[in-house]
C-alpha cells in the first residue's frame, strides 16, 4: 500500500463523520435570527470574542465582524485573540487553530464549537511517525506549516503559514541551511520552486485543494478568456503554474479588491467567497473545477471539517462552557518557541517594509 493510500485510510472516516454532521445542520425558519441573537448576548454574558476563518459559513463570519471579532488566516486568528482582552477565545475553524490560540494565550480559555473539525494535513502527520522523519534528517532544520498539531510544532524549528513561508525558507537558504518541510507537499514544492532551497518533504496534502484540476482549470479558463486566476500553493503544480496570483487567503482576497479585473476563478476553499464577495460586490468569482461533483469529488472546493462549525453548536459551547481547548504545558512551551520565530520574523520583516515605504 502506498503512503498516499495510508494517509486516505486514515482520514477518510474522519472526514465522512464530518460531512454527515455538517449536512445534519437544516435550521428552522425563524432560528437563524434567534441563534445569531442568543450568541451575541452569550459573547457578552462570558466576556468572550469570535475569531472565525475565511473558511467558515458566512453566518459565523457575519457574526465574528458584528461582535468586534475577527475573520483571518488561523496565524491571525491566534494574534488577534492574544492581543483581545477578553478572556474567552471563542474559535471557529478546525481544531489545530484552536491549539495555536491556546498555545499563544495560556491564560485564557478557548473554546471551539466543534472538537472533532480536524485536517487532513494534520491527521496526515501523526507527531510520533513526523519525530522518526526529523530523527532520519538530524541535518535539516525542521519548518512546518500551521496546519499542524500542536505536538508536531513542538517538534518543529520553525511553524510558518502560507503568506511568510517563502520569505522564511529563502531567509534560511541563504544562511546556507537545508530544510525539512511537512507536511504539504504542494505547498513544500511551491516554496523549493521558489526559492531553490534544499529540502525534503512529507507527503501529505489538503483534501480540498489537493482536488483542483489543471486540465479542467485550462478549458474553463478557455470559456473565461479575461478572467484572472487566484490560487492557493495548496494546490497541484499543473493548476499553480496557471495562476496570475498565487497566496495565502489574505493575499486572494486583496487581488479581489485591487485587481483590474471583473471576473476571477478561484482555486481555494470556497468560504472566502464570502469576504470577496463583500470586498467586491459587482465582481464575479467562478469556482475552480475540482475532480466533479458526479466523479471522485471529496470534498468540492469545501472543507467538510469547516463545515461542522455551526450556529447551534456554537450557542451550545458558549452556554454550556464546553468543547475546551488543552494543550499539554510542556508541548506547548516548546510549540511557542517555534511559533515565536516566525513571528517575531513577520515582525522584523514588516519593519523592513514600513522602513522602505512600501507599507
Amino acid at each position: 500500500m502506498s503512503n498516499a493510500q495510508v494517509l486516505e485510510r486514515r482520514w477518510q472516516p474522519v472526514h465522512f463523520r464530518a460531512q454527515a454532521y455538517s449536512a445534519a445542520e437544516e435550521l428552522r425558519p425563524g432560528e437563524r435570527e434567534e441563534l445569531m441573537a442568543r450568541i451575541k448576548a452569550l459573547l457578552k454574558a462570558r466576556d468572550a470574542v469570535l475569531v472565525a476563518h475565511y473558511y467558515t459559513a458566512p453566518d459565523l463570519q457575519q457574526l465574528a465582524d458584528e461582535t468586534g471579532g475577527y475573520v483571518s488566516d488561523s496565524l491571525d486568528m491566534a494574534r488577534f485573540g492574544k492581543e483581545h482582552p477578553a478572556s474567552t477565545l471563542v474559535v471557529a475553524g478546525v481544531r489545530f487553530m484552536g491549539e495555536t490560540a491556546k498555545i499563544l494565550s495560556p491564560e485564557k480559555r478557548v473554546l471551539m464549537p466543534e472538537l472533532e473539525a480536524t485536517c487532513s494535513l494534520d491527521l496526515g502527520c501523526p507527531a510520533d511517525e513526523f519525530a522518526a522523519f526529523c530523527d532520519q534528517h538530524p541535518d535539516r532544520t525542521v519548518v512546518v506549516y500551521a496546519n499542524t498539531s500542536a505536538a508536531v510544532k513542538a517538534r518543529a524549528d520553525w511553524v510558518v503559514t502560507s503568506s511568510i513561508a517563502v520569505d522564511v525558507v529563502r531567509h534560511l537558504h541563504a544562511q546556507g541551511q537545508k530544510i525539512l518541510w511537512a507536511p504539504d507537499k504542494h505547498l513544500g514544492s511551491y516554496i523549493q520552486r521558489e526559492t531553490g532551497a534544499d529540502m525534503v518533504l512529507w507527503n501529505g496534502s489538503c483534501i480540498v485543494h489537493e482536488e483542483f484540476k489543471g486540465v479542467e482549470l485550462q478549458a474553463l479558463r478557455a470559456q473565461y478568456p479575461h478572467a484572472k486566476v487566484l490560487v492557493h500553493p495548496e494546490s497541484p503544480q499543473s493548476v499553480v503554474e496557471q495562476a496570475d496570483v498565487v497566496g495565502s487567503t489574505s493575499k486572494l482576497l486583496e487581488a479581489v479588491k485591487t485587481m483590474d479585473a471583473d471576473t476571477f476563478i478561484v482555486a481555494t476553499d470556497n468560504g472566502i467567497f464570502y469576504k470577496m464577495r463583500e470586498a467586491a460586490p459587482h465582481k464575479t468569482l467562478i469556482e475552480a473545477p475540482t475532480a466533479g461533483r458526479g466523479a471522485s469529488c471529496g470534498s468540492c472546493a469545501h472543507c467538510p471539517w469547516m463545515a461542522m462549525n455551526g450556529l447551534r453548536n456554537l450557542a451550545r459551547c458558549l452556554e454550556e462552557g464546553s468543547n475546551e481547548v488543552f494543550v499539554d504545558p510542556a508541548i506547548a512551551e516548546r510549540a511557542r518557541v517555534s511559533l515565536g520565530r516566525m513571528l517575531d520574523f513577520a515582525r522584523d520583516r514588516a519593519k523592513v517594509v514600513l522602513g522602505n515605504g512600501d507599507a
